[in-house]
């Protein structure tokens, strides 16, 4: 338990003469946390010869001292163990390192080693690769804290639901893998939370089949909102749109944005292709365009007009997609537009 109250706290001196020996920027420290600091007790020798022994140079452990000061708090003995526990995924020592100066934070939380192993192993046996772990470890590891009997019911409630609404057995365990390496915070979610949100879909008229094209569409997003947003969104979505509840399914399965985004970032992103001189009509023919920001919307309609390309009496298509998709629309209007107009049949007029 470290102490953050500065006040009448003195620099711990043999800590800044150990961190000065390692070219560690303490300007830095201070900055961020000078609290590290203030502690009687802390391990930077000890810790910089853990990472030294797991092939860090000297600029590598200066950078992850001042990237995650608190790393010299920890005992090396817990370090060791921390270790141990990513080699579990990580394929040599040179990837761990680079890994631990990506993302400090992440592999200096050392309170739940416990939960933090029984998990790397559950996900294991569920079939996830090591570097797609290795990425939750970085990018997702709250997910790890929880004891591994709470992501495994939230995996048991998934795999039910997924042959409750007609998926099949063979098919199962490829899209409980998908979902998990599309979206991992699907597991901070309660088991409840989960069943809440599918019956929510069934109650408002979605068919099994629907549901289940749902949720591939989603990401597994549909399991960190709940009945009430999704309701309110989608009574938005119907009165902007003016249409019937079948119609308003068929807007949702083209386009589940109109369920996953709340009330006002609906309003913002439509007032923003209003003001473009875009319909209400041209926006319900093509809704995915909502799943764009106001801001890239603007862009590329501006990139689309240089070319001539007048957008309030065109489709919408062409403004959809990812970036990537986006630059091979734009790339084929370009192309288009400087093409010569050539009739092969057309007689020639040479003059003599």
């Amino acid at each position: 338990s470290y102490t953050t109250d500065t006040k009448s706290r003195e620099e711990n001196k043999k800590t800044l003469e150990n961190l000065y020996s390692l070219s560690v920027d303490i300007t830095k420290i201070r900055r961020l946390k000078e609290w590290v600091l203030l502690q009687d007790v802390a391990y930077v020798k000890e810790i910089a010869a853990v990472l030294q022994e797991m092939g860090a140079d000297e600029t590598t452990v200066a950078n992850i001292i001042e990237r995650c000061p608190e790393a010299i708090l920890h005992t090396p003995a817990e370090i060791n163990s921390q270790r141990a526990l990513w080699q579990l995924v990580c394929k040599n020592e040179k990837q761990l390192i680079k890994l631990i100066e990506q993302f400090p934070e992440s592999f200096f939380t050392t309170e739940y080693q416990q939960n933090q192993k029984a998990n790397i192993l559950f996900l294991q046996e569920l079939g996830l690769k090591n570097n797609i772990i290795t990425r939750f470890l970085t990018s997702a590891p709250n997910i790890f804290y929880n004891p591994v009997e709470k992501n495994k019911n939230v995996i048991e409630t998934l795999q039910r639901n997924y042959l409750n609404l007609g998926g099949s057995e063979a098919n199962m365990k490829i899209w409980i893998l998908k979902l998990l390496s599309q979206n991992p915070f699907i597991l901070l979610n309660t088991s409840t939370a989960i069943q809440d949100n599918l019956e929510f879909l069934q109650k408002n008229g979605f068919t099994d089949q629907e549901v289940l094209q749902l949720l591939a569409k989603l990401k597994g997003f549909i399991f960190q909102l709940n009945s009430t947003t999704m309701q309110k969104s989608m009574l938005f979505s119907k009165n902007i749109f003016e249409c019937s509840d079948q119609e308003l399914k068929q807007l949702v399965l083209k386009c589940p944005a109109l369920l996953y985004y709340s009330v006002p970032v609906l309003e913002e992103r439509l007032e923003g292709l209003l003001k473009e001189g875009i319909s209400i009509a041209q926006i319900r023919e093509t809704p995915m365009v909502l799943e764009l920001t106001t801001q890239i919307v603007q862009y590329r309609i501006k990139k689309l007009s240089a070319l001539g390309y007048d957008i309030k009496s065109g489709n919408l298509e062409s403004l959809n997609g990812t970036k990537k998709d986006f630059e091979v629309t734009y790339g084929k209007i370009q192309s288009k537009k400087e093409r010569p107009i050539f009739n092969p049949v057309a007689p020639l007029h040479i003059e003599d």
